[in-house]
């Protein structure tokens, strides 16, 4: 019998833009990110549902070919030639720069940035060209508790510093919404976002279709497939993960390995080719980018997340919601979406032992997955809709908007 995910989207309002003009001279916003594919592939519901609550929207980012689908539905692209997500002063420089001559020439009611380099040089860019309204979505911040010193000096600092340009954050963990307040963030700008997922795409798969991607894969019949999906980057926690498949390949016949993400060279530790076709060599399966990661997750028996650093994991949600038990690492964001013993397996960062014996239990004990399985959905069905999220961020929309107008009104 298939579960369909339940979504929250009947029982949560989503307001229209009470801050916004009419709708013939509606409040401009623009979202700021480093590349388009975070624009279309994790921004993508939300933008649309900002336009549908009134807004005019636009986005800026790297160009690339992901803005595409959201100008075709009505949601135009300003492309930043030097946004980079590669370690290049000079070029977040440039980028600063022609976002601050965008903000003058397009002069957006609101300018919402994402992602830690546009967060930081988005928001101060934003205050210098006088934007009425600064909003950024925290989506987890690039230090943790567990990093040196000078890391996370320099990173709390920026963050601080860029904090006092925006009027709201939105936080998506509550680890990290913690660790702002002691940073000095003012409390009046804080608020918890959360994260969420397409509940209707995200779910529970079709009777039938759990073969039929398995046959497209070459899956044997009654092997036990294990699946990552994240792009190629060592923080993701591949080289753990390789050493744990690596050996649990050679001792157990009936599992395989899945792998599902790019190449990813803008970071400063991608994988190489040399790095895959090494694993390939061990039986792992490597699919590169795919566009539809819900049939791939029906073809999953168990999912892993062994990321060294996560925000909020949207994978692992993805996961969750389509009825896969999941083993990721203890770290922030991880335990926002597993609970141990409960929807998954927590196992301590760069522990490859420790991950192997995770997957290693989930493999040989089938009653275990089922029992994880069933709470992960649950738990994804009540927690992770993001229409919730959307009706927040509209939220601190009119809400600013209300502020601005009454302040307008008391200088009358």
């Amino acid at each position: 019998m298939r579960v369909m995910a339940r979504s929250a989207k009947d029982s949560i309002e989503i307001p229209r833009s009470r801050g916004a003009r009419t709708r013939s001279d509606p409040t401009r916003l623009l979202h700021v990110t480093t590349t388009d594919i975070s624009l279309e592939l994790l921004l993508g519901p939300q933008l649309r549902a900002f336009r549908d609550a009134g807004y005019e929207v636009h986005t800026a980012s790297a160009p690339g070919p992901f803005a595409a689908a959201l100008a075709a539905d009505g949601i135009p692209h300003h492309p930043l030639d030097h946004a980079t997500r590669a370690f290049a002063l000079g070029r977040d420089a440039a980028a600063a720069a022609e976002l601050h001559r965008l903000f003058r020439r397009l002069r957006p009611h609101i300018v919402h940035t994402h992602n830690p380099k546009p967060g930081v040089y988005g928001r101060i860019a934003a205050r210098a060209a006088r934007v009425p309204l600064v909003v950024n979505t925290q989506h987890g911040l690039y230090a943790q508790p567990t990093d040196r010193l000078p890391r996370r000096l320099s990173v709390y600092a920026l963050e601080r510093l860029a904090a006092a340009c925006s009027d709201v954050e939105l936080v998506q963990n509550p680890e990290d919404l913690e660790t702002l307040a002691r940073l000095g963030v003012p409390s009046t700008k804080l608020r918890l976002l959360g994260n969420g997922i397409d509940l209707e795409r995200f779910c529970t798969p079709l009777p039938g279709l759990r073969d039929a991607v398995r046959a497209e894969l070459g899956i044997k019949d009654g092997q036990v497939v294990v699946g990552a999906v994240g792009r190629l980057v060592w923080e993701k926690g591949y080289a753990e993960f390789f050493t744990a498949v690596r050996r649990l390949l050679a001792r157990r016949a009936e599992l395989a390995v899945v792998v599902v993400g790019a190449f990813d060279g803008d970071k400063g530790d991608p994988l190489t080719p040399a790095d895959v076709a090494a694993a390939e060599a061990v039986g792992v399966q490597f699919l590169g980018h795919r566009d539809d990661p819900e049939r791939l997750y029906a073809a999953f028996d168990i999912y892993v997340l062994a990321s060294h650093r996560e925000g909020f994991p949207r994978s692992a949600m993805e996961a969750a919601a389509c009825g896969l038990p999941i083993v990721a690492t203890d770290i922030r964001g991880c335990r926002e979406v597993v609970e141990h013993d409960r929807t998954g397996l927590l196992v301590p960062a760069r522990d490859p032992l420790a991950l192997e014996t995770a997957i290693d239990h989930l493999v040989g004990d089938t009653a275990a997955r089922l029992r994880l399985a069933e709470a992960a959905t649950a738990k994804a069905c009540q927690e992770f809709d993001h229409h919730r999220v959307i009706a927040r961020t509209l939220d601190a929309y009119a809400e600013l908007g209300r502020d601005e107008s009454a302040d307008e009104g008391s200088r009358r």
